[in-house]
């Protein structure tokens, strides 16, 4: 008796005390704009905690918001925070959502002959993907870009086949500066892509890859898949009129004009003031049920979320990502601390 006692208390106390429970398995898929990110938050928390297993798929942020929407998943992750109604649509009840850290998005290309990074405005990435721009040496590009020789080759737009928050956040920034973009295009996951030269192609590692193999090709990725490709990319002018790289400084300096933070976290920070930053910058998030159904694992996803959301944030720099700035923190750990996991 003595001996069942002790396990029955030590089983409970791995729940409501803050132990990871043994053995639990949590799986997730969405966003691939984080995924190098998340594989290694999960290889280091792991290695913490071996008793715990994750496993995260990059499918895109349309199929993470639809995976967490229908419980085939325990967690999803978007770089586009859900819909009013998407949030109401879910079965599982209220999602919350959970920021984990900032990246940028960048404009790839692949012109023969230029090797210097290229200046980008606003104005002129709209009209190329809303293909009014279609050669390299268009005197529009060309001003923001003297002493550059541009060649006289088509440009070929590659873009995200799948629902992509990628996708949102690039279409979010173009709707920011082109009116005509706004109006024509608009925002969103999943956009209808006018340029008729133009690729689909699903994922970032899709869309990298497709634009190294096309030459004259334009498209846009997250930050980490240009530079582990070794793709050109460019910089972006900004509001206050510098041209900036993405970095973790200047993702950073984007999210360092935050001001009237809603709760829930759903916020844009895409063509944000200041020197310093960069105009294509986005948070993306974990995407979490409220109400936990499962003990142990929502136990479990709680501990893992707080660990991503304080320790873990020092493996975002290496990983060419920016830390969550400390003024969010105070709100991302009320977010969290708002999951309730059934006894």
């Amino acid at each position: 008796m003595v001996k069942r006692f002790v396990q029955v208390m030590c089983a409970s106390l791995a729940l409501v005390g803050g132990w990871a429970s043994a053995d639990v398995t949590l799986n997730g898929a969405g966003a691939s704009f984080p995924a190098p990110m998340y594989n290694k938050f999960i290889e280091e928390y792991t290695r913490i905690k071996p008793e715990v297993k994750i496993n995260y798929k990059s499918v895109g942020s349309g199929a993470g918001i639809k995976a967490i929407s229908e419980g085939t998943v325990d967690f999803g992750a978007s770089d586009s925070p859900m819909k009013d109604e998407q949030i109401k649509a879910a079965s599982g009840g209220y999602i919350v959502h959970i920021p984990t850290v900032m990246g940028g998005v960048v404009p790839i290309y692949n012109i023969e002959g230029v090797n210097k990074p290229l200046n980008f405005t606003g104005p002129v990435l709209a009209d190329i993907f809303l293909g009014k721009i279609t050669k390299w040496n268009d005197p529009k590009i060309a001003q923001a870009n003297a002493g550059v020789t541009l060649p006289d080759t088509a440009i070929t737009v590659v873009h995200r086949s799948d629902g992509s928050g990628t996708t949102a956040i690039f279409t979010d920034y173009l709707s920011k500066v082109s009116p005509e973009w706004k109006a024509g295009v608009g925002k969103g996951s999943s956009v209808k892509w006018p340029a008729d030269s133009s690729i689909g192609a699903p994922q970032n590692d899709g869309v990298a890859n497709t634009v190294q193999q096309t030459k004259g090709a334009i498209g846009y990725v997250e930050l980490i898949y240009a530079m582990s490709n070794n793709i050109s990319f460019g910089a972006m002018q900004n509001k206050a009129g510098k041209f900036v790289s993405a970095s973790m400084e200047s993702v950073s300096a984007a999210a360092g004009s935050l001001q009237d933070i809603p709760d829930d976290l759903r916020i844009s920070i895409t063509d944000a003031e200041g020197d310093g930053a960069y105009p294509i910058s986005g948070l993306t998030w974990i995407l979490a049920y409220q109400n936990q159904k499962d003990a142990a694992k929502g136990q479990t996803l709680v501990e893992f979320l707080n660990w991503v959301t304080t320790d873990g944030q020092t493996l975002a720099a290496g990983q060419h990502y920016a830390p969550l700035p400390k003024g969010l923190l105070p709100k991302v750990q009320a977010q969290i601390k708002s999951i309730k996991v059934s006894q």
